[in-house]
């Protein structure tokens, strides 16, 4: 039980990002709907999610590497940040194509570390019901994610810098919590 209350930061932080990306994806399909792009283009936005989470997957245990589980969760955060808050500047479905880029190498960038500092700090006796958790944690926002597009404006500024802001929170609790990180690998 110990073990699980030192994740509470990570279980967290994993929470809000999820409210953040989960939203994105449907909130897109909308808002290209209510834009008037053409099915191909609201299609192209999802293939470059997956694009972008590719990317994230390679990238992700380099930049680890390099400097630190912290510095990349934020690194890979303030890119879906900006993906996020760019989507309502430039009202084009190739632009939002490479925000969801973004968007995709942020969501697969930040669990990469989070399964790293997990895996990184459970012991055998601990790992299943550590993940057990965490994925409770994770599906659980990823629902809630869902619900909340009943209340996101499609097209809207508000709409994307709410989940802009969900991002951001998600950098609080893994960045504040005095547990320490695994060692750079």
């Amino acid at each position: 039980m110990r073990m699980l209350i030192s994740f509470a930061a990570l279980f967290l932080s994993v929470a809000l990002l999820q409210l953040s990306s989960g939203g994105v994806g449907p909130l897109d399909a909308l808002s290209g709907i209510a834009l008037g792009f053409s099915t191909a283009q609201i299609g192209l936005l999802g293939s470059a999610h997956f694009l972008g989470f590719f990317i994230g997957c390679w990238w992700a245990p380099r930049l680890m590497g390099s400097v630190g589980h912290s510095r990349a969760f934020a690194a890979f955060t303030a890119t879906g940040a900006i993906g996020l808050l760019s989507h309502m500047l430039i009202l084009d479905p190739y632009a939002w194509a490479l925000m969801r880029i973004a968007s995709g190498l942020c969501v697969a960038g930040c669990y990469t570390v989070i399964e790293a500092w997990l895996q990184a700090k459970v012991t055998n006796e601990t790992r299943g019901r550590t993940m057990g958790v965490y994925r409770v944690a994770d599906m659980g926002a990823s629902l809630v994610a869902q619900l909340m597009i009943g209340v996101l404006e499609p097209a809207s500024y508000v709409s994307y810098n709410l989940l802009a802001l969900l991002c951001c929170a998600a950098l609080l609790p893994l960045t504040l919590t005095k547990v320490a990180p695994p060692e750079t690998p």
